[in-house]
């Protein structure tokens, strides 16, 4: 496999940035100039957040931050350090947020990875690893978390009319068993048979009108069978700390905005749940949106959420769940990325005619 240095160059543009800021800030306009309920008062809401409840939110967002540092370093077998596995998780997470969310930044990642001194075929093994191990927690998570929600997973309100609501949910459930499928195949094909993955990924992409793209399916079958290599044979004490740490993660990318809402007003025990519950429903629909980050698709889907949580302050709430959950990892991606390329091109340049013009 080859990495296209160009097209990763494409993704990892700090330019990028606006575009999804200004899709942003124009649903939170359109919100705010359509809904006669939103005012500037409604804005001034925001001052009305207990601290408390916002440092945990920040506290929350941050752990989360640092079980993907941990996690990475953990999948690499601690072939990163701390810091690179920071400026590793940054600019995965800055790819993610420049990228729209059904495309995500898994090039991006095998290419920072490789470019760190991991071969490729340990970073493809890598990065296939984190995305069965996120998915493999929505598909066993979901369930588990819908059970307790006891269906109040679906919100009513005024633009979700019933015949939509049915369509959401119908999409959550497509969705649902798209992931749950892909994961079983793509465990089975990584853990299990990788050359029968292969042979039949070829077989499909045999077919008159898919053959165009019989090459690609044999680039990725032979990465498949690379990346099957590099994980054979780990142990137990190599996968519990992963395991755990996507746990963690997840949990506390979800708590994070349980936090935020509390902040504004007391949710119950079950009320606990419920917001805990749909955001598994926002993901998928995050998931699938063509925008970069989801931006514009979280802001206006935010509401009809969890606007019977909040009420008035649904707008205020909205806002403050982006710029703690979206909008840094743009900042810090556009911030950290020219002093990667430093580090990780020039320096290495400058340190390679070092050596040849000291060898001479």
């Amino acid at each position: 496999m080859k990495l296209d240095n160009k097209k990763i160059f494409q993704t990892l543009n700090p330019n990028k940035i606006w575009v999804p800021v200004l899709i942003g800030f124009s649903i939170v306009f359109a919100m705010f100039y359509f809904d006669p309920s939103v005012n500037a008062n409604t804005l001034k809401g925001v001052f009305d957040a207990s601290l408390p409840w916002i440092f945990l939110a920040i506290l929350v967002i941050l752990f989360r931050d640092v079980g993907y540092v941990f996690r990475i370093r953990k999948i690499t077998g601690e072939a990163l350090t701390w810091q690179r596995s920071i400026y590793v998780i940054i600019l995965w997470e800055f790819a993610s947020a420049v990228t729209p969310s059904v495309v995500g930044g898994t090039a991006v990642a095998i290419f920072i990875l490789n470019k760190e001194g991991i071969k490729l075929g340990r970073a493809i093994a890598y990065v296939m690893v984190t995305a069965i191990l996120d998915n493999l927690f929505f598909v066993i998570g979901a369930p588990i978390i819908l059970f307790f929600a006891q269906g109040n997973i679906f919100p009513d309100s005024k633009v979700l009319e019933s015949s939509l609501k049915n369509s959401l949910e119908a999409i959550f459930w497509v969705s649902y068993s798209l992931y749950a499928g892909y994961s079983l195949v793509m465990a089975a094909a990584l853990f299990y048979r990788p050359r029968v993955f292969k042979w039949v990924l070829i077989k499909i992409f045999s077919i008159k009108w898919l053959r165009k793209w019989k090459h690609d399916a044999q680039e990725y079958g032979d990465q498949i069978i690379e990346a099957s290599k590099e994980l054979s044979g780990k142990k137990w004490n190599y996968w519990w700390p992963i395991i755990i740490a996507t746990i963690f993660i997840w949990s506390s990318r979800y708590l994070m905005l349980n936090a935020l809402i509390s902040a504004f007003v007391p949710l119950n025990f079950e009320e606990n749940v419920i917001v805990f519950a749909r955001q598994v429903i926002m993901w998928i629909v995050m998931m699938i949106s063509p925008t970069p980050g989801s931006s514009g698709t979280a802001e206006f889907f935010f509401g009809e959420f969890f606007a019977q949580f909040l009420t008035s302050y649904t707008l205020p709430t909205s806002i403050l769940w982006r710029l703690l959950s979206y909008y840094p990892y743009l900042i810090l991606g556009a911030f950290f990325l020219p002093k990667w390329i430093k580090q990780v091109f020039f320096k290495k340049k400058q340190k390679k005619s070092k050596q040849d013009v000291s060898g001479n």
